[in-house]
């Protein structure tokens, strides 16, 4: 077994009509021993950015920590929120740095940046271990359900959803494909972020 494995969990971020959803499972295990149903992967950066963290859990500890030291050193020194596109940027170098002896963590992000004429434009990028960048128009996923993932969000994902259509079509993509795989599920945490407010729903899920 892969040591990105050992724990379990799934991320997936989608696109929607100037808004954006990410969402994640609830379950910590040890290989197939269940250990917790209500481990967070999923993290806020800023009012509009968030990040989730699937791989293994001691490093989700460890990069959120030191994220969130380089986000408040960044915010501090240039006197401004951090940017979706810098954050991704900011979480590249942080994991390339670090490319001879890995965290075991595939990042994904998902937030609304700020347009030249105020609006609001979606963002979402995933990296891999070492830092590789991808980003998307649609959608991106990582994490031990990933396939699973893909599969079900080719089928479901539509351009231009709204707030609630998001929520509906990225709750379905990933219930659907963590009850095909057994390192995840055990209920999960929607996070959908509009330029007026954030909507954070838990859903259940399957227990066995």
């Amino acid at each position: 077994m892969s040591i990105m494995e050992y724990n379990g969990g799934s991320v997936i971020a989608m696109v929607g009509k100037d808004c954006v959803a990410i969402a994640s499972d609830l379950r910590l295990g040890s290989q197939a021993l269940g250990i917790s149903s209500n481990f967070q992967r999923i993290f806020p950066v800023t009012d509009r950015v968030y990040v989730g963290l699937p791989g293994l859990a001691t490093d989700v500890t460890t990069l959120r920590e030191r994220f969130r030291y380089r986000v408040n050193m960044y915010t501090i020194k240039e006197e401004r929120e951090i940017e979706p596109e810098t954050f991704a940027h900011l979480v590249s170098s942080t994991l390339y740095q670090h490319r001879f002896g890995p965290y075991f963590i595939e990042p994904v992000m998902a937030g609304l940046s700020k347009t030249p004429s105020g609006g609001y434009k979606p963002f979402i990028a995933a990296t891999d271990l070492i830092g590789c960048l991808n980003f998307a128009k649609d959608f991106v996923v990582a994490g031990t359900a990933s396939a699973k993932l893909f599969g079900v969000a080719e089928g479901l994902w539509e351009p231009d959803l709204e707030a609630e259509d998001l929520f509906e079509t990225i709750s379905q993509t990933l219930l659907n494909a963590v009850d095909r795989d057994a390192y995840s599920g055990w209920g999960a945490i929607v996070h959908v972020i509009t330029k007026d407010k954030i909507i954070t729903r838990t859903l259940k899920g399957r227990m066995d």
